[in-house]
């Protein structure tokens, strides 16, 4: 291809992407290169990856380690099947380590290649778990508004997100939604009892509306990443499993954002002393470098797994379940962030990122600054008082997003929430220059659209 223009041409005649619509692909930007926490483009342009990639880039991007353990694995044995009667050496290892990382009660692992997958594998495991102990009729799932858990059809099932389920509906049966625990415009009723117990006892509504004798399995993100960077009341967590527990309803923790440090633990739920029933993950597993996700299962689901006759198996597979090369640049990627103590340095530049963005809300326009770890919002709003957004005719959010860019901040705007989600190897001065670059763009914007 002779320039740019003519790789774009080549792009947009031959390459469907991702919320693919070509009015939003006109003047793409082409990602040629990423050292830490910054990218360049392919007019030699750089930007701090505010997103680090999608929520997955951990370690940083331009991470020779992990391009040699890739070589390292494909130069042995690049692939094989990992299906029952074959395994592989790294596959092995990092369900080893994982036991060692996960939570107490969560020791064996089924690995997927993205998170949509894995949230199909926790659906059906789900299921299989409640047939295997006699009880079929547990079959239905909770989730809550404003959650993601992917976009394959049952996977999309359970994203409360509207805008993915029109043009793909009829959804998958049997996939019901809660309100999120969003303590910014949370509308608490029972006053008797905290903003986020109040939260949670929507899902002992539901349940018991459907029957818990209905009911498979409750699955949410720790933090809610796609839906606006949500973080619930602490006791919001606490309460679910107690809920979970008193109906048994398996508790899935999606922890594909939350996984691997992004909040300054090892995973998300670790914040509230709780431990589900069924984890999944992806994302931060191999920093993005290579396509892995996976389930973790506790003890009990594992011990049914293991006992049924063979005529009743949980018959789940997936080609790349186990891919030797991407389970050997997880373990490299987990070598990472255990030497250079990354799950520790994101609480402490989490707590860095939070005072620089706890600065703009005074600012006009600034109705909310959330976050936890190095995962944190900011919510902008054309009336602070009443919290009322902009019509959605005036575009805030690709208007926000397009004016970062502009300036040489990289992220998403979800929700008209400025998300902030950069490495956990962003430096000082990277955090100061985000929190600048906010402060300039968002007086800028509203002038633009008021």
């Amino acid at each position: 291809m002779t320039n740019l223009q003519d790789t774009i041409t080549t792009d947009q005649q031959h390459l469907i992407h991702p919320l693919h619509h070509p009015n939003f692909h006109r003047a793409p930007k082409i990602w040629v290169k990423g050292r830490g926490s910054i990218l360049e483009d392919a007019e030699g342009h750089e930007y701090i990856d505010g997103l680090a990639g999608l929520w997955n880039i951990n370690v940083g991007h331009g991470r020779a380690e992990l391009a040699q353990a890739a070589f390292d694995q494909m130069s042995t044995l690049a692939y094989h099947s990992a299906y029952i009667g074959g395994t592989n050496l790294p596959a092995i290892h990092l369900a080893r380590k994982l036991s060692e990382l996960t939570y107490p009660q969560i020791n064996t692992f089924y690995f997927t290649t993205s998170g949509a997958e894995s949230s199909e594998s926790s659906f059906k495991t789900a299921r299989f778990y409640w047939k295997a102990v006699g009880r079929p009729d547990k079959i239905k799932i909770i989730s809550r508004m404003r959650g993601y858990h992917g976009v394959t059809m049952a996977a999309m099932s359970a994203t409360g997100m509207p805008a993915y389920w029109t043009m793909f509906e009829p959804r998958v049966p049997n996939f019901l939604h809660i309100e999120s625990p969003y303590p910014y415009r949370y509308n608490h009723q029972d006053k008797s009892v905290s903003a986020g117990v109040d939260a949670a006892n929507l899902l002992e509504q539901k349940i018991l509306e459907e029957g818990a004798e209905t009911i498979a399995a409750f699955i949410a993100e720790p933090v809610q990443g796609a839906g606006g960077v949500i973080v619930p009341p602490a006791d919001y967590f606490p309460r679910i499993r107690e809920i979970c527990d008193k109906y048994d309803v398996l508790f899935i923790s999606d922890e594909v954002i939350t996984g691997f440090g992004r909040t300054g633990k090892w995973f998300g739920l670790e914040h509230y002393n709780v431990q589900p029933d069924i984890m999944q993950f992806a994302k931060g597993i191999t920093s993005g470098y290579v396509p892995l996700g996976g389930i973790g299962v506790s003890d009990k689901i594992a011990e049914v797994i293991n006992s049924v006759p063979p005529s009743q198996r949980w018959m789940h597979a997936a080609t790349y379940s186990g891919h030797p090369t991407c389970c050997a640049v997880a373990l490299e990627n987990l070598r990472i962030l255990e030497d250079e103590k990354l799950v520790e340095r994101a609480s402490v530049q989490g707590a860095k990122l939070m005072q620089s963005l706890a600065s703009l809300r005074g600012m006009e326009g600034v109705g909310d600054v959330r976050g936890l770890g190095l995962i944190a919002a900011v919510e902008i709003v054309a009336d602070k008082e009443t919290k009322a957004q902009y019509p959605a005719d005036r575009q805030l959010s690709q208007r926000m997003m397009d004016a970062l860019l502009a300036k040489g901040l990289y992220t998403r705007v979800l929700f008209d929430a400025i998300a902030v989600c950069p490495p956990l190897v962003v430096t000082d001065s990277e955090i100061d220059r985000i929190a600048q670059i906010i402060r300039e763009t968002i007086p800028e914007v509203l002038d633009a659209v008021s």
